[in-house]
């Protein structure tokens, strides 16, 4: 070849082809939609950002995360997703039913959303686990049914125990219902509930209702996750520790940050499973087909030092299941 056709070649060809090229490929956009705040978030962003790693994704090459931060603020969060989907982001992930909720008001995106309810309290989000139907797909956490076994372990660790607190989000439909759902549990297997609904992340507003069940001498408290208890856990955990509370959560972090004990789904598992479903839908798989999954791993987690402040000894056929314990 002549080196005025090679030049010729060269530019009409792959030099001249490669901007338009790069101009298509640009990496599709992630939105990670915490609610709560980055401490609370960044173990489920970290994991999400795994199970993209291990489906061959460079993150700024071939896909890009954003992960904005809303400290609670629901106008902020829409006006968010609605700027995400103009910019045309591909795919949400949503942690939470709240946050899910507020994405689908906001958006006609895909969500891929972790700790989605079951039963009633799923019917405004999706029409079925097997064919979710619309625009949300994503993994379940039996957080309701889950109580249940929560308060069965207080049982074993504090048997004396008779008035339990019950520390809910009483904003959102989901975790209303969760908290009749626990208190019916409590009732259920002999003891007191005492209602504490949170309507904010105010640190004021905690304060006077462990001090309200301190008063109706309540020695525990069940704490049901969502951005709000989230937003909330080192307050939750101390606050109810300087009061002789034993304090029990779903996620690990609520144990190591000083809860008598945690146990619910695997979440860094989830948020890494759920980088499959992303992966799904960016190659061209509708959120209304796939379907919304169990969790399969569970974590049980103990705090022994909070156990020896508060007078406790944790049976051993409880001590056995733990992982990790804190010490």
């Amino acid at each position: 070849m002549k080196r005025r056709q090679l030049i010729t070649t060269l530019a009409g060809g792959t030099f001249g082809s490669s901007l338009p090229a790069a101009a298509q490929t640009a990496p599709p956009i992630v939105g990670f939609l915490g609610l709560a705040n980055k401490q609370a978030d960044q173990p489920a962003v970290d994991a999400l950002r795994q199970g993209l790693r291990r489906l061959g994704y460079v993150e700024g090459r071939t896909i890009v995360v954003e992960a904005p931060e809303f400290e609670g603020d629901v106008k902020l969060a829409e006006a968010t997703i609605v700027d995400m989907t103009k910019r045309g982001v591909a795919v949400l992930v949503a942690p939470g039913p709240a946050v899910t909720r507020i994405a689908k008001r906001a958006s006609s995106l895909p969500i891929v959303a972790i700790g989605l309810p079951a039963g009633a309290a799923a019917k405004d989000l999706y029409e079925s686990l097997a064919k979710p139907g619309g625009t949300i797909t994503g993994f379940s956490t039996y957080g309701e049914e889950l109580s249940a076994k929560r308060i069965q372990i207080v049982r074993q660790v504090l048997p004396q125990a008779k008035v339990i607190g019950i520390l809910h989000n009483v904003i959102d439909p989901v975790f209303r219902e969760w908290g009749d759902q626990t208190e019916a549990s409590a009732k259920a297997q002999g003891l007191m509930p005492v209602r504490l609904g949170l309507r904010s992340q105010s640190a004021g507003e905690l304060t006077a209702m462990l001090d309200e069940l301190r008063r109706q001498q309540g020695d525990s408290l069940i704490v049901i996750r969502d951005f709000l208890t989230v937003s909330l856990k080192d307050e939750i955990c101390n606050g109810s520790l300087d009061r002789g509370i034993a304090s029990v959560a779903e996620l690990v972090e609520f144990a190591e940050a000083g809860a008598l004990f945690a146990y619910g789904p695997d979440f860094p598992d989830l948020f890494l499973r759920a980088a499959s479903y992303v992966d799904r839908i960016l190659k061209g798989q509708k959120a209304a087909d796939l379907p919304i999954q169990l969790p399969v791993k569970f974590q049980m987690a103990i705090n022994l030092r909070t156990a020896k402040s508060l007078g406790l000894t944790v049976p051993p056929d409880v001590l056995v299941g733990a992982d990790p314990v804190f010490e």
